[in-house]
């Protein structure tokens, strides 16, 4: 692997790395323990990263707790604890319960080699994770014991942060928000008490970056950074606010530094391109499209796709789906990728957002049959999903990671409306203007019943702003306005939905309303003025 290919992200858009290169700013938590010395240093060092999201530098860390100190329980808790990645929906519990087998082959003499009461109550809570069950009761069984064990230690602001992370784990990716509320309230006193907790700052932003709760998180999400700036996760985490607030330029910020925060990890470790924070930089492409910048846009993407090239593993092609996706939607042009990228391996919402974005630049360039194609693709893959009937088995939840003939519920319905989304476009372009009309109309109401999703929209053209844009092509603006706001309400500043809501303002005669939309979306559209 050339060091240039997995660092020319930094060169493209001028960004310093040599300051990030030694993770050592990962945050400040007291955890005292049985461990002795430098095992319990490491130990310490596992926990921040775990906080922070970097689980397999979280895992090397306990597993040197552990080479050091072979009787170090809670060298095991932790390792065992990587292989649950509560708000991503993610676990391996096969990989976690031979993490706790180590330290014995049964529960009982696990619990044996805890030395004390405390020790004990963490690995019971833990034993619960990885127990009997399918994993949504074993996770509401895992957050009910640490919430006891926060209870039982007041003192104990790690108990209390663990207790808030699972509590969003029993969500299962869902955004209830009695639930995250109740998170919230947990992470604040141990913010108020330790503001350089990492976990308390990063579960504060999960329990607030949805529009509504965004200024709340505002707090959390400029501290972060400074808290635990060798984390590439903590770096992208306060975008999650900003975002929601539409907050571009922050957006692009912070997610150019966690890439290069994440490029410097893989320099520094040898790994390879697969390694490298997709996530963060599919966030960045997305900030920078908002903001007009099509050049940076097209060398991130560049830079992704040679990465994705060297590896074609699920994860980089599951990204380089979303990219395209994106790219289609924001741009109205497909992007320039190499064609030689299988999306089989992709997941189905990944792989149906990039045939549907990319079905409705060929609807708009005329290109019927093209886009006919790419719907039956799309169609084909749901139903290998769901069944001809949308009865079959649809979830693999617990699975750590998933091939495009597995999905969730949230996923099959998100590409439900996406498929419908494009047949709409497609009837309309046929001369069927009102039965696409009327589809579309189902689909913002299916949109709505979606549990937000945060970050770029989900659907990837969101389902009141493609509305929106439909209604006022037939010349009913005052209705097209309505649509334009609701998008606005979900995906706050985004510059379709102000463009469109710009132009449905003034085509219904309120002047004064489009210029405050205009004004909006020109204090940071950085392109051309007829983009």
């Amino acid at each position: 692997m050339r060091a240039s290919t997995v660092f020319c992200l930094g060169v493209l858009l001028s960004l310093t790395v040599g300051s990030y290169a030694q993770p050592a700013n990962l945050g400040h938590v007291d955890f005292p323990t049985s461990g002795k010395g430098e095992a319990q240093e490491h130990f310490i060092r596992g926990v921040l990263l775990l906080h922070n999201f970097e689980y397999d530098d979280a895992r090397e860390e306990f597993q040197a707790a552990s080479k050091l100190q072979a009787d170090f329980a809670m060298a095991y808790w932790g390792e065992a604890l990587t292989q649950t990645h509560q708000v991503w929906v993610e676990q391996d519990a096969s990989a976690g319960r031979a993490a706790l087998e180590k330290l014995g082959p049964t529960r009982q003499a696990r619990l044996a080699k805890a030395p004390t009461q405390r020790e004990k109550d963490y690995l019971s809570a833990v034993e619960l994770l990885y127990g009997d069950g399918d994993k949504i009761s074993r996770d509401q069984a895992y957050s009910d014991a640490m919430g006891r064990l926060a209870a039982k230690y007041p003192d104990d602001l790690e108990a209390a942060a663990f207790y808030a992370v699972a509590l969003l784990g029993t969500c299962q990716g869902e955004r209830r928000y009695d639930v995250y509320m109740r998170a919230a309230a947990v992470a604040e006193e141990i913010f108020a008490k330790n503001p350089q907790h990492p976990g308390a700052i990063h579960y504060l932003i999960h329990s607030y970056d949805d529009p509504v709760h965004a200024p709340l998180g505002l707090r959390p999400a400029r501290v972060y950074a400074q808290v635990a700036g060798g984390a590439s996760h903590a770096q992208h985490m306060p975008s999650h606010i900003f975002v929601a607030l539409g907050m571009w330029k922050d957006v692009i910020a912070a997610n150019q530094i966690s890439a290069a925060v994440a490029d410097e990890r893989v320099k520094r470790k040898g790994l390879d391109p697969d390694s490298r924070n997709y996530h963060a930089l599919l966030w960045l492409e997305y900030g920078l499209l908002q903001e007009g910048r099509y050049q940076d846009a097209d060398r991130v993407l560049n830079d992704v796709a040679h990465s994705a090239a060297q590896t074609h593993s699920a994860r980089a092609l599951g990204h380089i789906a979303q990219f395209r996706a994106i790219y289609a939607v924001e741009t109205g042009k497909l992007a320039p990728l190499p064609e030689s990228f299988d999306l089989a391996k992709t997941e189905l919402a990944a792989n149906v957002s990039a045939l549907t974005a990319e079905g409705f630049v060929h609807v708009a360039a005329g290109h019927l049959d093209e886009a006919r194609k790419l719907e039956q693709q799309a169609q084909a893959l749901l139903t290998e999903v769901v069944g001809p009937s949308g009865d079959g088995q649809s979830g693999a939840a617990g699975m750590m990671s998933m091939a495009h003939t597995t999905a969730s519920p949230s996923d099959t319905k998100t590409a439900e409306i996406m498929i419908a989304q494009l047949q709409a476009v497609l009837l309309r372009a046929e001369g069927k203007k009102a039965e696409g009309l009327r589809l579309l109309a189902g689909t913002a109401t299916s949109e709505d019943a979606l549990a937000y999703d945060f970050g770029p929209p989900v659907p990837v053209k969101p389902a009141h702003e493609l509305y929106g844009e439909a209604l006022l092509e037939d010349g009913l603006p005052r209705e097209a306005v309505k649509q334009f706001q609701l998008s606005l309400a979900r995906e706050p500043r985004r510059t379709l939905s102000l463009r469109g809501l710009a132009k449905a303002e003034a085509s219904a005669g309120d002047k004064a309303a489009a210029l405050r939309a205009s004004d909006d979306l020109k204090s940071f559209w950085q392109g051309s003025p007829a983009e």
